[in-house]
């Protein structure tokens, strides 16, 4: 047994004014009798004490009162149980491929370090279904699907020099894993979730309006920030994987890559926008093992199958009951009902006699 709005509980009280109330009442009534007169003399004027019937009517009106209270708390019972099937997860990555991702703060790279992690990220969810979107200044997609291996082998086969556009649009990357949820007719019923990973700030687009749309669809961004403000030298990579010095500028200096501080608010705006996290690379981890944990704990737990009770309302009982209460009350008068029993002789009419007197039969 359970109330569905305990709160109405409290009014119960009401019954105890209620009784207060009317035992007020009779103390008065005994109290106006003693002023009126000698008891014995106004009881002698008192066709029948009417106090039993008085307290019967009272004792009715107070459990009618409690009975009505109890109804609007909406009492329910168990009536059996039900099994919650496990809501699915979507998970979209959406994993940046712009050539700074070769540094080498990671090891054996970034991009390299964080394709790994992906791997092991969709290994460790059975059951969910992945999307993947590579960018650098334009994304490349692959939309929802079972097969986790195939997200895997998706990003394994590209590389930063694969990407046509340099840059990092991350606003765009954001709206292509959006349209990748919204296109698939079963994820709606779903639970959604889009892992941004970067190592830099989008100079072109606005990524925190597009997270804040996002947000409204149902979706969670969790942001994983590979790199820091330390400036890290951008390794030359050649079409074949092999690192030939690093990458200079116009000026013959190395090219470095360093998160600034405007980028790192933007990341966190992104995530507190969807309500998501953000994880930041930390002692040569990405960590994207950190949240593939707390994506694995959630699976197991918010979106795990449940078993459910179900309660029936029975608040028409008690709320029955004291309307029961409250009509019985009504029909109990304060006396019993007297019958004004007055006989009447019929008189008869006279008859005269033949002697001219009067008489009567």
């Amino acid at each position: 047994m359970r109330f569905a709005e305990p709160w109405w509980l409290l009014g119960t009280a009401a019954a105890l004014v209620v009784a207060a109330m009317l035992i007020a009442g009779g103390v008065a009534l005994v109290r106006a009798l003693r002023r009126f007169g000698e008891s014995e003399r106004v009881g002698a004027l008192m066709t029948e004490a009417a106090g039993k019937r008085r307290a019967a009517k009272g004792v009715l009106l107070v459990f009618a009162t409690a009975l009505a209270f109890l109804a609007m708390a909406q009492p329910q019972y168990g009536r059996g149980t039900r099994l919650i099937p496990a809501t699915n997860l979507d998970v979209v990555i959406v994993l940046d491929y712009s050539k700074s991702m070769y540094a080498r703060d990671v090891v054996p790279s970034r991009i390299s370090r964080a394709k790994a992690e992906v791997a092991r990220l969709v290994k460790d969810l059975p059951g969910a279904r992945f999307a993947a979107v590579a960018f650098a200044g334009e994304p490349i997609g692959f939309p929802l699907t079972s097969d986790g291996m195939a997200i895997a082998q998706f990003f394994r086969q590209l590389e930063p020099n694969d990407m046509p556009v340099g840059g990092t649009a991350i606003a765009r990357a954001l709206n292509r894993a959006n349209e990748l949820l919204s296109r698939d007719p079963k994820s709606k019923d779903h639970r959604r979730v889009i892992v941004l990973i970067t190592d830099g700030e989008d100079l072109e687009g606005s990524p925190v309006n597009v997270a804040k749309t996002i947000a409204d669809a149902g979706t969670t961004i969790h942001v994983v920030q590979i790199g820091s403000r330390t400036p890290e030298p951008v390794p030359d990579v050649d079409s074949t994987g092999s690192v030939s010095g690093h990458r200079r500028g116009e000026d013959g200096l190395p090219l470095m890559t360093s998160l600034s501080a405007e980028g790192e608010e933007q990341l966190v705006a992104i995530a507190q926008a969807a309500g998501g996290t953000v994880i930041r690379s930390e002692r040569g981890s990405t960590g994207i093992d950190v949240l593939s944990r707390q994506l694995e704990q959630m699976m197991q737990s918010e979106l795990s199958e449940k078993v459910e009770t179900l309660y029936a309302d029975v608040y028409f009982y008690p709320l029955g009951l004291a309307l029961l209460l409250l009509v019985v009350e009504t029909f109990i008068g304060q006396a019993k009902k007297r019958k004004n029993t007055v006989e009447i002789e019929e008189k008869k009419p006279p008859r005269r006699s033949g002697k001219g007197t009067v008489g009567y039969a």
